[in-house]
């Protein structure tokens, strides 16, 4: 089961159906990138990608009481934007034989899977927090976590002392949890 923000899916259902527009506007903020990205795939124009999305949104706050509790939002609500994404093309006259294909690709095609989208924005989301890391701290915290370099091997190897190397890494996790306070949770699925 996903966590937003801390809150379990279920309990955001739940408070959706009961018409809580925090609930809500939490839904919206952590899918509706995804989302436009995932359609704008499937269509490939971005503005009538955010419209579809857009329109899912205000379809989900109007129907929000037919919503089963036991359905699973991200899936839910991928299904639903591809199905409206497809339901354009269709509007558009685009043949039945590229809709098919189209469809077909969309299945079976690792670019076309709702994590992907949720990954790549996670990822762009981290390296914006870092490029906000002072150079040093972001040099030291990078040798410390990613390539598993002790505080003894990172003092040696920028001569400066073990403490002050706890003190960069100390300082890289503060801005780190700063920045990416919203998004805590889904650091620790990935």
């Amino acid at each position: 089961m996903t966590v937003i923000n801390g809150i379990k899916e279920e309990t955001l259902i739940q408070r959706l159906i009961n018409g809580d527009q925090t609930a809500f506007e939490l839904l919206f903020r952590f899918y509706y990138p995804g989302l436009v990205t995932f359609a704008s795939q499937i269509i490939l124009d971005r503005d009538e990608a955010e419209e579809i999305v857009q329109e899912f949104f205000v379809k989900l706050w109007t129907g929000r009481k037919e919503i089963k509790q036991s359905v699973t939002l991200k899936s839910y609500f991928f299904t639903s934007v591809k199905n409206r994404a497809l339901n354009y093309l269709k509007k558009e006259k685009i043949s039945e034989k590229v809709r098919v294909e189209l469809r077909e690709m969309i299945e079976t095609d690792r670019l076309y899977q709702p994590d992907l989208f949720v990954e790549s924005e996670l990822q762009a989301l981290i390296k914006s927090a870092f490029e906000k890391l002072p150079s040093r701290t972001g040099e030291v915290f990078g040798l410390s976590r990613f390539k598993g370099f002790s505080n003894d091997q990172i003092a040696e190897h920028f001569n400066i002392s073990k403490r002050t190397v706890e003190t960069h890494i100390s300082n890289a996790l503060k801005i780190l949890r700063e920045e990416l306070k919203d998004y805590m949770f889904l650091l620790m699925l990935f």
